[in-house]
């Protein structure tokens, strides 16, 4: 028994996701080597003729930087399925951090590469929200409340995130905020207000006046960054963030309230 246990204790540690952390890194290696090229721009004008072109390489570059923050549900059943999900790739979804119900944060992706997770979106000017965020993945279903471990997790990775990149307050954001035609995470039970109390968004006052009469509702939620191309789906999405009881196409008064309220935030 004691030779059976020692050769168990010799044996290598399976690593399930060596296979895949293996594709990472010739994926990596194959992006250094296209920032890495010194060539000139090869142009032509109307004519065919070739324009005089040389490359001189500038002294004063760094990586772009994230500047937006986007939280999501994973709507699955587990960890291990959401990890399996962002690990082939034939779904063509990814995220820089998953978030588990025990707490642990599983990083997926350097923060300066771009992950594929927002889709189509825009908030605010912004069409390609992949190329200007991080994307946050949070294990849970969409019917569940976000438990307290993960919570903790999520605000000290959001600490860490806003330090390092300094990410203004306003753009910690949802994918229903960016994507509201079809997204609706992370939904009604996400604590947005807490969030808030932490410096990771806004939320609106305990106390909240009426807007003025010539309060144009459409315009505010524009000024804060919903595309209002479709006005019933940005105000479903308003309401899923800020107002979290009410989930209809229609302004009531608490709404506009706590609208006048938020927007004048951002």
């Amino acid at each position: 028994m004691a030779v059976v246990a020692t050769i168990s204790a010799c044996s290598p540690k399976v690593q399930p996701f060596a296979a895949t952390n293996k594709v990472y890194h010739n994926q990596t290696d194959s992006l250094v080597e296209v920032i890495s090229r010194e060539q000139p721009a090869m142009l032509v004008d109307s004519a065919g003729g070739a324009i005089p072109s040389e490359w001189v390489g500038t002294v004063n570059f760094n990586l772009r930087k994230p500047n937006y923050v986007i939280i999501h549900y994973t709507a699955q059943d587990s960890v291990k399925q959401t990890l399996n999900t962002f690990t082939l790739v034939k779904p063509q979804v990814s995220a820089h951090y998953v978030v588990s119900k025990d707490g642990k944060v599983y990083h997926m992706l350097n923060d300066y590469l771009r992950a594929w997770h927002a889709g189509i979106s825009k908030w605010g000017s912004i069409t390609d929200m992949n190329s200007c965020s991080i994307g946050i993945e949070i294990d849970n279903n969409g019917h569940e409340p976000f438990n307290d471990v993960q919570v903790k997790s999520l605000l000290a990775l959001l600490a860490q995130l806003k330090k390092t990149y300094n990410i203004p307050q306003a753009n910690f954001i949802g994918h229903q905020d960016i994507a509201p035609l079809r997204k609706p995470d992370p939904g009604p039970l996400f604590p947005w207000k807490l969030l808030a109390q932490k410096g990771f968004g806004f939320w609106r006052e305990e106390l909240l006046e009426l807007p003025p009469d010539n309060f144009d509702y459409a315009t505010a939620l524009k000024l804060i960054g919903y595309d209002i191309s479709n006005l019933p789906v940005a105000i479903v999405a308003f309401k899923r963030h800020f107002v979290q009881t009410d989930e209809t196409p229609v302004m009531t008064q608490l709404d506009l309230n706590i609208l006048y309220n938020v927007y004048r935030k951002y």
